[in-house]
């Protein structure tokens, strides 16, 4: 049963939930903040050691074929030819998983010519579920390396208008560098704080957030415990604050897709429930070939029961990283 509190209180018991000793003897035994861990049994319960335990295997190399410029069977070809072995992902029309390569596969003449781009499964997978439209005007919030924005281009098969945004300055050069390579160019690039956008009407956005990064720790195991704990109250306020941005700037009837590299309730549902409740927005149900269904509550507090249409990737249960993934329609005026 939900508890029926104010915003602070309803604040607290996410942000601030007590840690058993469970959690901190596996967080010791496994190298992880302790917070982490306690969030993990609360969320998993008894298949908490199953995902501590898969997050110990390194994530594989996997890449997406470019057919904007090779078709995915030509690639291969070339790919076999050098000695380079790989396996189609099932789930993922253009993924392929790196099985072995007596070459570092970031430095082929394959992958310079654009032929093809280095991204994880489930950073794959939310540009599908995004689903962009070609003749779109499209935004994408948090757009550095360029994984997600060069996938919006070649689904589209470069007829869209892009804006790639990104805030620091030294991701820009590689940004560029992907996109030029993949051979697109119905693209800007602006170096600006998403936050500040002026720009109005938009058919869609990807707002691929910045997150504490925790869905990547079989790629990074520093990511265990490199976040204290009171940063997950100023990560949360950023993506509330570019998805009420995001809210701001798409047309009326406009799709937002919200996605977040983190297993946390404070990076998804908690900011779903937000924005559900304060603006005029609705969730649209996320049609996945994997993922859970995202949750309803957590510690007692019960969400908008509307981001049950949202959805959650696992390691352990689906071979990608950690992600929340939803997809938001905001209502005609």
């Amino acid at each position: 049963m939900g508890i029926n509190l104010n915003e602070s209180e309803k604040e607290n018991k996410i942000f601030s939930y007590e840690i058993s000793n469970e959690a901190k003897s596996l967080a010791e035994k496994y190298g992880y903040s302790d917070y982490i861990v306690e969030r993990y049994i609360k969320l998993l319960g008894e298949e908490v050691i199953d995902l501590l335990e898969f997050n110990e295997i390194p994530m594989p190399q996997t890449i997406r074929c470019n057919d904007f410029l090779v078709s995915c069977d030509e690639l291969e070809k070339r790919l076999k030819n050098k000695g380079i072995k790989i396996q189609k992902i099932p789930f993922l029309p253009h993924g392929y998983e790196i099985i072995e390569s007596p070459y570092n596969v970031g430095a082929t003449h394959e992958y310079l010519m654009g032929y093809y781009y280095l991204q994880d499964p489930g950073s794959m997978l939310v540009v599908y579920l995004m689903n962009p439209l070609k003749n779109s005007f499209i935004i994408d919030m948090a757009s550095a390396p360029g994984g997600k924005a060069s996938q919006i281009l070649q689904l589209t098969k470069d007829s869209v208008k892009l804006v790639s945004v990104e805030l620091k300055k030294a991701r820009i050069k590689a940004l560029r560098s992907n996109l030029q390579r993949m051979g697109f160019s119905s693209y800007i690039i602006l170096e600006t704080d998403a936050r500040k956008l002026s720009l109005k009407n938009s058919d869609m956005i990807l707002l691929d957030s910045p997150s504490s990064g925790e869905g990547i720790i079989r790629k990074d195991p520093k990511r265990k415990s490199s976040r204290p704990r009171s940063d997950m109250r100023k990560i949360h306020l950023l993506q509330y604050q570019l998805l009420n941005k995001a809210i701001d700037i798409v047309k009326p009837g406009g799709e937002i897709t919200y996605a977040a590299c983190s297993t946390a309730i404070e990076e998804g549902e908690f900011v779903i429930d937000r924005v559900l409740n304060k603006r005029n927005v609705d969730t649209i149900k996320v049609d996945s070939p994997i993922g859970d269904k995202a949750y309803e509550e957590f510690n007692g507090i019960v969400f908008d029961d509307r981001v049950k249409n949202c959805i959650r990737l696992w390691p352990h249960k689906h071979g990608t990283e950690e992600f929340f993934i939803c997809k938001l329609r905001k209502e005609e005026n």
